[in-house]
């Protein structure tokens, strides 16, 4: 196993990076659920550094989860970053065959369009990585009978999330103002319109109870973003998100240094 990155600096495979961790005091938001900032930060010098990082710690996780109980439950979210991940994920020795892939958010699109986050997961993985893939089901007639079948194949706990942000904040597709920000009785719910389709998302009970979180954050324009969800601000959707268990892998154009 690849051992954990020091504090202060770290030469990870010839990259420089220097990890920075930290852990914000916890506070409670207006609905009473306490929100905290991360629990570490790590800023890597770009996005290719932050993707072979990535694809570091899922292999890291891959293997720990099926040494301890024999499955490997990863939740992936869309964007450049994480599908450059599961490429240098072929430089790893994972567990595929006891590895199971589930999505955090999918657009409502046909199957193989260039909006689904599906087409490019399927895209990106390394060749012969034959794990179990559970689409999220948005070409079903009834998709809110599809979004309630599919929290029930979630299991428990997922071993791992992995989460991005935008800009204003949002992360998975809980976006701001959007009624399924506010959704605890169920799993999986379903997004108004939000940049021109609905979602399908997990909302906040399975990201919290997940046993890690992994953040993977890239680009100036993130900036903001991060900044509020180091700080645990719970006025953003990604800032709500539990802080403990949770690894931010961020550049140097995010992070501002």
């Amino acid at each position: 196993m690849r051992s954990r990155p020091r504090e202060r600096s770290q030469q990870l495979h010839g990259w420089r990076c220097a990890a920075q961790l930290e852990r914000v005091g916890a506070r409670p938001e207006s609905g009473g659920k306490v929100v905290s900032g991360p629990e570490r930060v790590e800023i890597l010098s770009d996005p290719a550094a932050v993707a072979a990082r990535g694809a570091a710690y899922v292999a890291e996780q891959a293997r720990a989860a099926v040494a301890e109980h024999g499955r490997f439950t990863f939740a992936v979210s869309g964007g450049k970053t994480p599908w450059a991940m599961f490429a240098a994920l072929a430089e790893h020795e994972l567990p595929w065959t006891e590895t199971a892939i589930f999505q955090v958010d999918e657009r409502v699109a046909p199957a193989g369009d260039r909006d689904r986050n599906l087409t490019h997961l399927q895209a990106s993985l390394p060749a012969g990585a034959d794990a179990e893939i559970h689409a999220m089901p948005v070409e079903d007639d009834d998709l809110e009978a599809a979004a309630e079948r599919y929290g029930r194949e979630l299991p428990e706990r997922l071993d791992l999330v992995h989460l991005g942000i935008g800009p204003d904040g949002h992360t998975a597709s809980l976006v701001p103002g959007d009624p399924v920000l506010d959704v605890e009785d169920r799993e999986v719910a379903l997004t108004d319109v939000y940049q021109g389709r609905r979602r399908m998302t997990l909302t906040y009970p399975p990201l919290d109870r997940a046993r890690a979180r992994m953040w993977l954050i890239a680009g100036e324009d993130k900036r903001d973003a991060l900044r509020r969800l180091r700080a645990g601000d719970a006025s953003i959707p990604a800032g709500r998100v539990t802080g403990a268990g949770s690894l931010v892998i961020a550049d140097a154009a995010a992070a501002g240094d």
